[in-house]
This record gives C-alpha cells, sequence and structure tokens, in this order.
C-alpha cells in the first residue's frame, strides 16, 4: 500500500484533516499522481502527514501547494502531554515527514495558522516569512458580525440593494462566475493563475460533497456585478475566488456579495476565513468586514545552488 492509499484512509477516518488537506481535495486539484504525501508511524499508527503538490517547472523539482488551495502544511495526531514532551514528539514527527520528502529543488508551502511550530524545519534549513489571512469567527450571530462591518462596508450593502436593486441570481453557474472572475484579472492586465478546467475539476469534486457555493449578484437587467465562491468544511469557510465588473464596479455589489457568503457560511460552519491578502487594497477592503488579523507560516526551502544563485541575481537586479 502506498503513501498515498493509507493517507486517503486517513483521511476518510479522521474529523481534525482540514479541508485542503484532504485526499481528494488533492486529487482534483493535483490529479490522483501528482500529489504525494511523508508519513510518520507510531506502532503502524498514523501520527503525521505532510501532503504535497509534486511538479516541475523549468526543469526543477518544486514540492508545492496547488493553486486555490489556501495552506497545507503537516498534520499531527493530537498529543496529550505536558508542553516539553509535546514539543519533543513534534521534533520528532516533523523530523521524519522532512526526512521522507524526495529530492527537490525548491520547497514552498502555506501552514495552517493554527500550526505555529516551524522550529524543526528551521533546523534543517527551512525559511519562514509571516504572512496574514484576516478571519471572522461567531457566524452563528449575524446581529454581531453585520455590526463589525465598518460603515463604509454596510453603506455599500445598502447602496446595492436600494439604489441598485442587486439579488442574488437564483441558480448560478459556474460558467457565470467565471466570467465575472477573468474581467478581474483583465481589468489588472495579469492573467488568472488557473484554468476554467482547473476550476471545474475543483467544482465538480466540492459539488459531490455539498462543499462549495457560488453567490453572483446582479440587477433587475440580469447583469453580474460581481460573484464570489467559497469552500468549506466543519471548522472553517474560505473565500477561495471572486470578482467583479469593472464597468459596474461603483454599485457596491462586491460587498453585498461577500456579505451574503459571510451568512450563507454561518450556516455551515463556524468560521469565515477570506484567505488573506499581502496586497494593501485588498487587505484593507476585507479588514472592513469587521474581521480579525491572523498570522500564519509561509515555508521555504532551496537547496538548488542554482536556484539561489538566481534569487540571489534577481535581488541585486531590483
Amino acid at each position: 500500500m502506498t503513501n498515498r492509499d493509507r493517507y486517503r484512509t486517513l483521511c476518510e477516518t479522521r474529523t481534525d484533516i482540514g479541508l485542503f488537506q484532504q485526499a481528494w481535495w488533492l486529487d482534483a486539484t493535483c490529479g490522483p499522481q501528482g500529489w504525494d504525501v511523508a508519513l510518520s508511524l507510531s506502532d503502524d499508527r498514523i501520527v503525521g502527514a505532510l501532503p504535497y503538490a509534486d511538479t516541475r517547472r523549468h526543469g526543477f523539482r518544486v514540492l508545492t501547494q496547488p493553486a486555490l488551495t489556501q495552506s497545507i502544511g503537516p498534520w499531527l495526531a493530537a498529543i496529550g502531554a505536558k508542553t516539553a514532551e509535546r514539543l519533543s514528539r513534534e521534533k520528532d514527527i516533523m523530523g521524519e515527514l522532512i526526512a521522507q520528502l524526495p529530492k527537490y529543488h525548491y520547497f514552498s508551502q502555506a501552514w495552517q495558522p493554527e500550526r505555529t511550530n516551524w522550529l524543526p524545519f528551521y533546523w534543517r534549513g527551512f525559511q519562514q516569512t509571516t504572512r496574514y489571512t484576516y478571519v471572522i469567527a461567531g457566524l452563528e450571530d449575524e446581529g454581531a458580525v453585520w455590526a463589525g462591518l465598518q460603515s463604509k462596508i454596510r453603506g455599500d450593502i445598502r447602496k446595492a440593494e436600494g439604489r441598485f436593486g442587486i439579488r442574488l441570481r437564483a441558480a448560478p453557474t459556474l460558467e457565470a462566475f467565471l466570467a465575472v472572475n477573468s474581467k478581474t484579472f483583465e481589468r489588472q492586465g495579469k492573467t488568472a493563475p488557473y484554468s476554467s478546467d482547473y476550476f471545474a475539476r475543483i467544482d465538480a469534486a466540492c459539488a459531490a460533497r455539498e462543499q462549495r457555493r457560488i453567490f453572483l449578484a446582479e440587477d433587475a437587467e440580469g447583469r453580474v456585478h460581481a460573484g464570489a465562491y467559497i469552500v468549506w468544511d466543519a471548522h472553517r469557510a474560505y473565500y477561495i475566488a471572486g470578482g467583479g465588473d469593472p464597468e459596474l464596479r461603483n454599485s457596491g455589489a462586491t460587498s453585498f456579495c461577500i456579505w451574503q457568503a459571510i451568512r450563507f457560511a454561518g450556516t455551515v460552519s463556524r468560521v469565515f476565513d477570506f484567505e488573506g491578502s499581502m496586497m494593501e487594497p485588498v487587505e484593507r477592503f476585507f479588514r472592513g468586514f469587521g474581521a480579525e488579523q491572523v498570522p500564519y507560516s509561509y515555508l521555504t526551502h532551496t537547496p538548488s545552488r542554482l536556484l539561489r544563485l538566481r534569487s540571489a541575481l534577481q535581488m541585486l537586479r531590483a
């Protein structure tokens, strides 16, 4: 039995493995053979796992995470012990996981916010950068969540509903969402970091498990102003993609659409995660929803001397 097979069984029997670490999510984003997992065993029981996307880029082997995947990183079974003993066990487990990784040229992964101990990776040459996401907890109290919104966001939502007659489309399709999603990238002069086929694979996998919802905000003429796409597990709902029509951006529909997504998230999960952004305008917008800033670790490792040299040269040219 391969590590992937053992990990699939683990995912089917545990409730503490996050959405983006699930074997089915990795199948959808990487293909059944495009990912693998390092395992740490104790008495033939899995106590630690480190899944990763295994890709080739310009001839280099890269271990990373798939597009539209907020975080991945190691999963460790709960260790009921005193702090010193727990940290010692984490050190041993993480050491085993690192040792099992195949030879690679570059490694990069964003970890779940709750996984704060990356010290065993530091000892083996990995580097860490702190990044931030924005999270709204207490979704069950919609009134409190609404009160936490900045006045501008509440004003935009009211404007969308009142002045522009914005409403949610009754039967949104993935095609319609991707159409408005692509307009955001076009406005920025960028290409989406995923194809429509790639997104469709994620959509099919999540829809089959009833773990996704599409939101499209339209006016009385049926014009789509904005869209939002969320996925979830029992613990968190994630805003993994959105978009807006730049010609209709003054309607407040984007705020309206995200607010409807937050409201819905409260019926299926406990926390709404904006997935963060290190871009200042996006961060400011997410912060306006009253979300809490939560740090998480982004780890990299570059064993390849050639890639390290390239990176140094790029820094000198910057």
